[in-house]
């Protein structure tokens, strides 16, 4: 007797057994198949990437870079610095309000060691410097009435005349004369200069943990007036000497002196505000800024000059003066124990972890003896084959305990 040919399915049976397909696939759980491959130096391989994923977040992220903690990095700040001390040149004494430039007391100023005076300058006319390209000449035609050269002192006569010392011409300029290179006069100021001292008063504010703090102890007792810098002993008293500053940033005072110089203190401010506030401190550091070994663009100077009356008559003494500038540079960074990322890199640690079966997986199926035997066992494949075309089966489960027991 013929088989029994299976009915077509209609529409509404076809939409039925998707349906239930797509709430089986809801409500199922599904798990993936586990292959044991008893293999010594894979399964130690395994264990040996696991272990270091683990010690990886463990150490490194959790311990070292603290990712439990939601952070905040650069505190708002607030830099006041105060210079105090007196020094002498070979013509006169000096005190702060003459040496220290601008005298307001920020975050940036600069303790003048080294002048080079050009006194009485008034206007008039005079030999162009020597230092400015093409001055010198050997005739008028070489000069250009009414020529201003952007790198020299004035606007140029036409003239070629002497220059100040020796046998050399160059083009007259109408300007403030004497030039500056041609009446010029050097004077040294950093005799005492390495016992001068600074304070340097910073406050600090991490507003996402309202978190504020300052670098001077809450004493009442005059305790500036007598106390100096000491990391160990005496942390908040920020009160350093300038050769201090220079020596530990690994500089020769007398040399930078004499060229002039950029230092950066830097205040590093990194606080674990899971621990007590006498926790957070802040730390010096103390190093160059300028390029010391480019020779054309080392050093520091900068000009200004002091204007009077002589004889009815409008005069100035010009100053070029070399210093050590010093740059008070505050950064940090400030953290407390946060949920959200504490999960985060839970996740992604337990995550990472499973990039030890990616790595054994790719061993186990490219390079071991039995791959294919391995590839077989690990992955099941079936063709899409309609149902039609697919041979009678008997509908009792070949399984007597059957799936359903599993």
């Amino acid at each position: 007797m013929a088989a029994a040919q299976p009915k077509p399915l209609t529409g509404a049976a076809v939409a039925r057994r998707l349906a239930r397909g797509c709430w089986s696939a809801f409500w199922d759980y599904e798990t993936p198949k586990v292959i044991v491959v008893r293999n010594r130096r894979l399964g130690v391989l395994y264990r040996m990437v696991q272990l270091l994923i683990l010690l990886y977040f463990v150490w490194y992220v959790f311990i070292v870079q603290k990712s439990y903690q939601d952070s905040e990095t650069g505190p708002e700040s607030s830099i006041i610095t105060k210079v105090k001390g007196v020094t002498t040149s070979e013509h006169k004494v000096w005190d702060v309000e003459e040496y220290v430039k601008p005298p307001e007391g920020g975050s940036v100023f600069s303790i003048i060691t080294r002048i080079e005076v050009t006194p009485s300058q008034a206007l008039g006319t005079c030999p162009e410097s020597m230092r400015v390209p093409n001055a010198a000449c050997h005739s008028d035609e070489d000069c250009v009435a009414g020529e201003l050269d952007m790198l020299g002192n004035g606007l140029r006569t036409g003239r070629c005349i002497p220059y100040y010392q020796g046998t050399s011409r160059t083009c007259e300029v109408s300007g403030w004369c004497p030039v500056e290179d041609g009446a010029s006069v050097s004077q040294f100021l950093g005799k005492m200069a390495p016992n001068f001292t600074i304070l340097i008063k910073n406050s600090i504010h991490y507003p996402k943990f309202r978190f504020s703090k300052g670098n001077i102890a809450d004493r009442k007792d005059g305790y500036l007036k007598r106390c100096s810098f000491d990391e160990l002993l005496d942390p908040y008293c920020p009160i350093f000497k300038l050769g201090f500053i220079v020596e530990q940033a690994g500089e020769n005072f007398t040399e930078l002196a004499h060229k002039g110089g950029v230092i950066g203190v830097i205040i590093n401010w990194d606080c674990d505000l899971d621990l007590a506030a006498a926790a957070c401190n802040p730390k010096y550091s103390f190093r160059r800024l300028d390029p010391k070994h480019v020779p054309a663009s080392s050093g520091y100077n900068f000009r200004f000059a002091k204007y009077y009356k002589m004889n009815g008559t409008t005069t100035r003494t010009l100053i070029k003066a070399y210093g050590i500038r010093i740059d008070v540079i505050v950064h940090g960074q400030a953290g407390k124990f946060s949920l959200i990322p504490t999960i985060i890199n839970l996740a992604t640690a337990l995550t990472s972890i499973g990039v030890g079966s990616f790595l054994c997986d790719w061993i186990l199926l490219t390079f071991m003896n039995k791959n294919k035997v391995y590839s077989h066992k690990k992955f099941d494949k079936m063709a899409d084959t309609p149902a039609s075309e697919l041979p009678h089966q008997d509908s009792t489960p070949t399984d007597p305990k059957g799936l359903a027991q599993l």
